[in-house]
């Protein structure tokens, strides 16, 4: 009883915490908002990283087999406390309970990181709930993908640096593959320049900017929201998806139209367009957004293997960055500090991972 009402009280205060007054980047005089995200610190030997769940249940062999993964890495997991609980059929806990594990591991000081167990859906429940004061004043690595895109938009609002990466759902697959081993490496320091090959609808040009963005039905409903980062000025955009058909993802791309997303990019990436329909009768998805994207005279590199295919290399959302796109070829530079990696894409591409393609068709890893 007594353990039921410390977790009721800490659930209020965690709810009531939501009227302190936010950190926000400051406006421009036309509405717009600065994105100044810093970097977090890099991870050494002995750090300790946590495993939260903010979306969907995942099964605790998954968690494990992780936990397992980060102490060979020389790291030192912590299991959120509410992780394993399951609510409704599929949510990984209540709302209050996935919100206190998300402040519990921003606000413990001994956590240096923080690993997302899976997406899925449910994200959205808590961005009202999650105050960017927390957020701001214990700046650490947040890494995920898929649904995780609205806690990525809120840490760039709040001013944090944060990883489009791999989580547990792939990661308990051994963790020796280039998606697993390039977000490890990125966390501790080695910062990835990616050298892409050409693709047939790419749009030349040169361009710097902030990168924001994700899973495109993720972040596009957070329009306007406090996890919406793209209000911000000067955007890179990326965009992924898995398992929509070409009219909603036209719709989607339309809906940021509409609100002034793309005049404020300066440039825009696609990553995977994983099992997704092909209705219409443009070339690709790529095609499609192509001939949107064309009358704003911005690049747009197309295929970066990020997204929910065998390959997600890692992407530090809220980082200034610089595109590079020509006719041979395109570039994707983070510019930040660290010991700077070439990475060719293709050669990454040439080596999948047919058990992490098993489970993901099986719907294990979203």
């Amino acid at each position: 009883m007594r353990k039921t009402l410390l977790l009721l009280t800490f659930a209020t205060l965690v709810f009531a915490s939501c009227g302190k007054e936010e950190v926000r980047p400051e406006p421009t005089p036309d509405g717009n908002l600065v994105l100044s995200c810093v970097k977090p610190a890099y991870l050494s030997a002995g750090d300790t990283v946590a495993l939260i769940s903010p979306a969907y249940y995942t099964p605790m062999e998954n968690v494990e087999a992780t936990a397992n993964l980060l102490r060979s890495w020389g790291l030192v997991p912590v299991i959120g406390p509410n992780v394993g609980k399951i609510v409704d059929g599929k949510y990984a806990g209540t709302v209050a309970e996935r919100v206190s594990d998300i402040l519990w591991a921003f606000n413990e000081p001994t956590i240096k990181a923080i690993i997302c167990n899976r997406g899925g859906y449910g994200t959205i429940h808590l961005i009202d709930h999650i105050p960017l004061a927390e957020l701001a004043a214990s700046p650490k690595w947040l890494v995920g993908f898929s649904d995780i895109s609205t806690l990525h938009g809120l840490l760039s609002r709040a001013g944090v640096m944060s990883v489009h990466g791999t989580m547990s759902s792939f990661l308990a697959n051994g963790g020796t593959d280039e998606t697993s081993t390039m977000m490890r490496d990125l966390l501790m320091g080695i910062v990835p320049c990616y050298h892409l090959p050409a693709h047939a609808q790419n749009i030349p040009g040169v361009a710097s900017g902030v990168l924001v963005g994700g899973n495109l039905c993720t972040f596009t409903p957070n329009l306007g929201s406090q996890a919406d980062a793209t209000m911000g000025q000067d955007l890179i955009l990326f965009v992924e998806e898995v398992g929509e058909s070409m009219h909603n993802i036209d719709r989607q791309m339309r809906i940021l139209q509409m609100n002034g997303v793309l005049d404020r990019c300066k440039g825009i990436i696609l990553g995977e367009f994983e099992d997704c329909g092909s209705e219409f009768t443009y070339e690709n998805i790529e095609e499609m957004i192509r001939l949107l994207v064309e009358p704003y005279g911005i690049p747009m590199l197309c295929g970066f293997p990020a997204g929910h295919g065998d390959v997600n290399l890692p992407l530090v959302m809220g980082a200034p960055v610089t595109i590079d796109v020509r006719n041979d070829g395109a570039t994707l530079m983070f510019n930040i500090d660290g010991e700077q990696r070439d990475v060719t894409t293709s050669a990454v591409i040439a080596t999948p991972t047919p058990l992490a393609d098993r489970m993901r068709r099986a719907g294990k890893i979203l």
